[in-house]
């Protein structure tokens, strides 16, 4: 006999601490357990009463409760393995099983009363009664995964609600009605579109139709419950459904779509119609109104996740005061997918952090047993797709995808959770892909025995149209009457769509987005003033450099803030202190900042001290918080990862327009770990999706001999991806170009990303330092002339960008280059060609035209400047292509950094290369 499941000593002292418990004061414990005791009770004197009471046995009634007590967590705990959850395919065996014999009990035993009933509710019971309500409960169309969760309120509440109707859910004659209706609207949309549309992709929701009343019931229950706001992240299988029969996007509008006409926007890109997102106002069948946001997502599965859960976070922050229970994220998932993208983990190990924390997601998994073509055993090693839920002790329910009305409660059930703990709570939807991962692809060629079994199964609507007609709750014709109806509507929408000249793009620049327009050519032709008055300028920076003397700092923190206070009197102002003053200005002036990334609060390189520490405690102090602006600063240090927390950023800043929202890399070698990011999302969604966002990446660049992975931020990759103003790319040299760039972003009525290569060295470099003056007048500058160049002695203009621009000018003070000209172009792209012509129109005895960059002559902006140059020919001088961006030799990079600073300086032009 299998002892496996037997209480441990650990559980067997819990049970032993309750009882103990229990006979100091008996109303301590919980009703289930104080009705088992006084059963034991009852049992253990009937017992002493024939025995005696100093046998020192433990009576054999006794003994088995405890076995029972046993069988009872058996079926909590590993229940969901002996499920009926799989509509097309036998289940996994899994040993051992939770036949009686394996927790100490026979068959005789069966008609036996144990008072381990109590336990789940229905009192004494006879053995087998306990068994069939377990079964009933933990072993039909329902798995649930929970007994993991440490907090024992939590296991408690979720076997109160199971336990209490046994997963079996009891709908009234409307409920079910309703539940047919959102089924009859996923069947037949898919069958219409099938059929009308022969050939043409959609990545049909076929066999996982149920997948629409359960995000109907999702979004039903919880506006019972609160939620305003639904922020729906999903990849593209089922994804024209859910826009037609959640969102309401109109059918004409799909159907035009499939019609291939052009959009109404003649900028507009445009994406598949199945990556498309969509926003729209519902109002629930209670009349309780709900706003509804379905992100646009690249092909990359998985990769929304994080930007939907930013968006839900913004929305919170900004539009409901920090109430989380009037937002609630969905998360609709691939089986295949929710298993092997890393992204997935990253998003979950997020979802308690305080600064990404959105209240708890719900995640739904519309679970085909496949990847494209490979099976599921051979997509993942654990035993669900769903075990990264229990990273974060998420409950997980296993549904029968052909039971609507198991799924349709476990969704309901699923909000009521989330509302009530806000924590995540996953729905693993079993069901199947009619066809092959899209509607040309044959399933046959990797799966054949899987595709006999379903092209012979029927779908979800009849099944329960069958049910419904076995139970008399409907008849037949009320069937067929909701099938033939919405085929005409949609009949008729499609002869619409026929008519249609252009598709239409829907318009984001609504609510939080009114007064954001797109932006032009013109636009970027020169920097607006983003210059603030001398007197609030050194009032704030006054404010912001104190300390409060009744707090007790380490020392060395002290001493950087006097040190920032010296800066004020001196009238120079390093790195730190002229971002810290963008942040601040902007404050004042009614901006929220939000700002995230690895070690963002001191900075990487211990310049910022946004957030510091007591000395004697963990209390924290934001001095930009502390000096009586009309804007919050919210900054976060990240957990170790770039791909979901830019994700997360970009989320965030789509959603709040009027936010600065900042997402800075530890190094800016590191951003690639978020590349997908960068190519999906941030320098293509306005051209794809049509929605903009002003969002800044701050990325450490600089070549200072630290190696390959501590120097470049990748600025060719960047720029390769440029066209259409798409996004704005600087390389400041100067602190107060810095101020005026970060308040630039804030300051146009119109919103690009913003990739910043910001320096290392230059943090605490001598001469990298700006007056007042600097900051309270003009705005940024795209291009910086050489401030000692006599246009009359220059023959030779060398323009650079960045930190190396200092090694350029000391060396032109060391060589006496008085016939070179080292001018700065600050923002690469957009490219600032009228202010780069009036320089070359100014040094007309200019001949010799150079770019100079740290970076390999295969990486940095070099071919970038080739082509954006034109007819202007100019010569590289740099380090020779490399498969690595830096040596990691400090000697030799100090040899080929001399060598660049020489090479410019030379009187001959002939040698190109080092």
């Amino acid at each position: 006999m299998d002892k496996y499941s037997y209480l441990s000593n650990s559980e067997i002292g819990s049970v032993d601490e309750l009882y103990q418990q229990y006979i100091k004061d008996n109303q301590s414990v919980e009703e289930g357990w104080r009705k088992f005791f006084e059963g034991f009770e009852f049992a253990r004197k009937n017992f002493e009463d024939k025995e005696g009471s100093n046998t020192g046995e433990v009576p054999e009634n006794v003994r088995k409760e405890f076995n029972v007590i046993n069988l009872i967590n058996g079926y909590r705990s590993r229940g969901h393995l002996f499920t009926k959850t799989n509509p097309v395919r036998e289940r996994r065996h899994y040993a051992p099983t939770l036949d009686i014999e394996n927790f100490g009990l026979l068959p005789v035993d069966l008609e036996t009363i144990f008072h381990a009933g109590e336990l789940i509710g229905i009192g004494a019971a006879k053995l087998k009664d306990i068994i069939a309500h377990l079964t009933q409960t933990y072993c039909q169309s329902i798995g649930a995964e929970y007994m993991y969760i440490r907090n024992p309120a939590v296991i408690k509440w979720l076997q109160d609600k199971m336990e209490g109707c046994k997963n079996t859910p009891k709908f009234s004659l409307e409920e079910r009605k309703v539940i047919l209706n959102k089924l009859n609207q996923a069947v037949v949309f898919e069958n219409f579109l099938h059929t009308k549309f022969v050939g043409q992709k959609r990545f049909s929701l076929e066999g996982a139709e149920t997948v629409i009343p359960a995000l109907d019931a999702v979004c039903e229950k919880g506006a019972e419950l609160g939620v305003v706001d639904y922020v729906i992240g999903m990849s593209h299988r089922g994804r024209l459904n859910v826009l037609a029969n959640i969102l309401n996007k109109t059918y004409k509008d799909i159907f035009t779509e499939f019609e291939g006409r052009l959009s109404e926007d003649s900028v507009f890109d445009g994406d598949v119609k199945y990556h498309m997102g969509y926003s729209s106002d519902q109002v629930s069948n209670k009349g309780i109104k709900t706003h509804m946001s379905l992100m646009p997502n690249p092909s990359h599965l998985e990769a929304v996740d994080p930007v939907v859960e930013g968006a839900a976070r913004a929305k919170i922050d900004n539009r409901h005061g920090g109430n989380n229970n009037k937002v609630c994220p969905i998360l609709v998932h691939g089986d295949a997918a929710l298993a092997g993208q890393g992204i997935v983990y990253e998003v979950i190990q997020m979802s308690q952090l305080e600064g990404y924390k959105t209240g708890g997601t719900i995640h739904l998994v519309v679970n085909n047993q496949i990847g494209f073509t490979t099976n599921y055993i051979d997509g993942r090693s654990s035993t669900y797709c769903t075990d990264v839920a229990k990273v974060v002790l998420a409950p997980v329910f296993h549904v029968n995808g052909d039971d609507v009305e198991a799924l349709v409660y476990v969704s309901q059930l699923a909000m009521e959770f989330r509302q009530t703990f806000h924590q995540d709570v996953f729905i693993d939807v079993l069901c199947y892909r009619k066809y092959g991962h899209n509607e040309g692809d044959e399933p046959r060629f990797t799966q054949p025995l899987l595709y006999k079994a379903i092209a012979q199964h029927p779908n979800p609507r009849d099944i329960y149209t069958k049910q419904l007609l076995e139970e008399g709750a409907i008849d037949a014709a009320l069937a067929k009457e909701m099938e033939q109806n919405f085929k005409q509507l949609l009949q008729d929408k499609l002869e619409e769509a026929k008519q249609t000249e252009k598709a239409q793009v829907t318009s984001f620049l609504g609510g939080e987005w009114k007064g954001i327009r797109m932006a032009v050519e013109k636009d970027f032709e020169k920097s607006p003033d983003t210059a603030v008055d001398k007197k609030i300028f050194l009032d704030i920076a006054k404010k912001t450099t104190q300390l409060p003397p009744d707090k007790k700092f380490f020392n060395k923190i002290e001493n950087i803030f006097k040190e920032r206070q010296g800066m004020i009197e001196k009238d120079n102002y390093d790195w730190a202190m002229g971002e810290l003053m963008a942040y601040a200005t902007l404050m004042n002036e009614g901006t929220d900042v939000r700002f995230s990334g690895q070690d963002v609060e001191r900075g990487t390189f211990s310049h910022r001290h946004a957030v510091v520490k007591l000395e004697d405690s963990e209390a924290e102090y934001i001095p930009l918080n502390n000096f009586g602006a009309k804007g919050k600063l919210q900054i976060y240090n990240s957990l170790l990862s770039e791909y979901a927390v830019l994700g997360f950023e970009f989320g965030y800043a789509l959603a709040t327009p009027a936010d600065l929202v900042i997402w800075e890399a530890q190094f800016g070698d590191f951003f690639n770990g978020a590349q997908i990011m960068v190519d999906q999302f941030i320098t293509c969604s306005e051209y794809k999706w049509r929605r903009m966002t002003g969002m800044v990446m701050l990325l450490p660049h600089g070549y200072e001999g630290q190696g390959p992975e501590h120097s470049s931020g990748r600025i060719e990759r960047f720029l390769q991806q440029c066209a259409e103003n798409n996004i704005q790319i600087i390389n400041c040299t100067t602190p107060a170009n810095q101020f005026h760039a970060l308040r630039r972003q804030m300051k146009r009525d119109f919103r690009k990303p913003l990739i910043c290569f910001s320096p290392k060295k230059l943090l605490r470099y001598p001469s990298c330092v700006s007056s007042v003056a600097d900051f309270t007048s003009g705005g940024f500058r795209e291009v910086i002339d050489d401030p000692k160049a006599d246009s009359n002695l220059v023959r030779r203009i060398a323009f650079c960008s960045g930190k190396i621009y200092y090694d350029l000018s000391e060396g032109k003070e060391k060589m006496g280059g008085t016939d070179v000209a080292v001018v700065r172009i600050e923002q690469l792209y957009p490219f600032p060609a009228k202010q780069i012509q009036a320089i070359i129109s100014k040094y007309k005895n200019a001949k010799d035209y150079c770019w100079v960059q740290e970076e390999p002559e295969n990486m940095g902006a070099w071919t970038f400047m080739m082509r954006v140059f034109g007819n202007i020919h100019l010569r590289y001088i740099g380090r020779n292509e490399s498969a690595t961006p830096a040596t990691g030799f400090a000697k030799v990079h100090a040899e080929q950094q001399q060598n660049i600073v020489s090479r410019l300086f030379a009187k001959e032009t002939v040698s190109l290369k080092n």
